[in-house]
């Protein structure tokens, strides 16, 4: 393994650890403050510093909107940031003690997400194999947010809106990352800072519009200032420094590997929530093994597929 591979895996484990202890860290932040308070703070934070690399890097032309698909760009902000950040940690606080484990188990589920989301946008529709390794995939889930008692999670409505938040919060974040497609000629940081300060207009708006309506209370100094040390995680770690991570160690090993890093993201919650006193079952254990290897075996058959289609390639001449 040489060195620049050896880097490339250490970005990426970087990154989900940052992003696997963020959800622990939410469990704490969410005592004091809503979830809406907190992301609009959070990633006014993260914006900043987003704006300030952007500028040192592209200099004034990379926010230049004149002649792009700002609209688009907005629409993809808004489902990453106020979409992401609005309904999983709104899911997260619903679920109560064990929120950060479902939570994290959910982050986990993203790339068979993906798998679903390109073949409604880009009509590529997943090979047959690939839809047993999702189901496998959702299987884990359920027993990772049932706790085995499937029953009593139907007849709860809490729990069940709890967890549809969090499925939908995972399903805008996989938007926002396919739409990084539809943006060719800009550069990953130009990406995630126009869609951040775009998506912060929405962010913003959905904050105050609950405010105003006494949905939400307006944030308090001293909730602010409890919660900074969680802010500044959330916004530098998990957001700044773990993106620009996941961004250069997928451009090392390729995003077909860097996805299997994506079960260090529920690994990392179970450990962190375990040392604070939060102890996942055996049961949610299993649920979470059972994800994991739905996501090793997926990507295992992506290769295996992806050298087939090769190799007919190859044998036909002009196959695309």
């Amino acid at each position: 393994m040489n060195n620049r591979y050896s880097k490339g895996i250490i970005y990426c484990l970087l990154a989900t650890i940052s992003w696997g202890a963020m959800f622990p860290v939410m469990t704490d932040a969410l005592q004091y403050m809503d979830p809406f308070n907190f992301t609009t703070i959070r990633y006014s934070i993260a914006g900043l510093a987003f704006a300030i690399i952007l500028a040192s890097r592209e200099g004034i032309d990379g926010f230049t909107l004149k002649g792009e698909r700002w609209v688009l760009a907005w629409l993809f902000g808004t489902l990453g940031f106020a979409g992401f950040g609005f309904l999983v940690f709104l899911g997260q606080r619903m679920a109560g003690a064990s929120g950060a484990l479902t939570a994290s188990i959910m982050m986990a589920t993203m790339p068979m997400l993906g798998l679903l989301t390109v073949w409604l946008l880009k009509k590529n529709r997943p090979h047959v194999s690939t839809f047993g390794f999702i189901l496998m995939s959702f299987a884990g889930v359920l027993m990772v947010i049932t706790n085995g008692n499937i029953e009593e999670v139907i007849n709860s409505p809490l729990n069940m809106t709890a967890n549809l938040l969090l499925i939908t919060g995972a399903l805008c974040w996989v938007l926002y990352t396919v739409g990084g497609s539809y943006f060719p000629d800009w550069s990953p940081v130009r990406y995630t800072t126009m869609t951040t300060l775009l998506g912060m207009i929405s962010v913003i708006a959905i904050d105050i519009i609950l405010i105003f309506n006494g949905k939400i209370a307006a944030p308090t100094l001293p909730a602010i200032s409890i919660v900074t040390p969680h802010l500044l995680y959330m916004a530098l770690v998990a957001g700044l420094l773990a993106v620009l991570c996941w961004n250069i160690g997928n451009k090392i090993i390729t995003p077909t590997n860097g996805v299997l890093f994506m079960d260090i993201v529920p690994v990392t919650a179970f450990i962190v929530s375990a040392l604070s006193g939060v102890v996942p079952s055996t049961i949610q254990l299993g649920g979470a093994g059972i994800t994991a290897s739905a996501l090793i075996l997926n990507n295992l058959n992506q290769r295996k597929l992806a050298k087939a289609k090769l190799s007919l390639n190859k044998m036909v001449p002009g196959q695309s």
